[in-house]
């Protein structure tokens, strides 16, 4: 008879185990441990914090995106906006970290940005860091801004 425990945290059996062992006459020698896969993931990783520096507002603009390194173009709508960034719906979102050209259209205004790649969803969309916008389009997104302030 093999019994699986779990060992993520003390790497010894409970008491309890100790005691059904010695019950049913198995060695503690015969015992197979198995790291909880749930204790060892969190382990690995660093606790996500949210970043944002700005209030996101839910806002419908499409937006035409250009990858800088590789020329690659992306159409989608934005879900939200904040005067830090936005993110994109898009079934063809661009890698982490990439550097673009963003171009946000909502009733013939435009807001032309550079921007990086924060966060990717594939098939849903990506996060969008602005890094520079020009005067003129802080101008207008700001105004935006305003506008789903007061809505609010």
């Amino acid at each position: 008879m093999i019994l699986f425990r779990h060992t993520a945290v003390t790497g010894k059996a409970p008491p309890v185990c100790l005691r059904w062992l010695s019950a049913v006459n198995v060695s503690p020698n015969n015992v197979i441990s198995m790291d909880d896969r749930k204790l060892k993931g969190a382990a690995q990783r660093t606790p996500l914090r949210d970043r944002r520096y700005a209030i996101r507002f839910p806002f419908a603009a499409d937006a035409e995106l250009l990858d800088l390194e590789t020329g690659a173009h992306a159409d989608g709508v934005t879900s939200d906006v904040s005067l830090g960034g936005c993110f994109i719906c898009t079934s063809r979102p661009f890698p982490l970290k990439s550097r673009t050209r963003i171009t946000l259209t909502r009733k013939g205004e435009k807001v032309e940005a550079l921007a990086t790649v924060r966060i990717v969803k594939p098939r849903i969309g990506m996060g969008i860091e602005f890094i520079d916008i020009d005067t003129v389009s802080t101008a207008i997104l700001s105004r935006w801004l305003e506008q789903l302030r007061r809505t609010r």
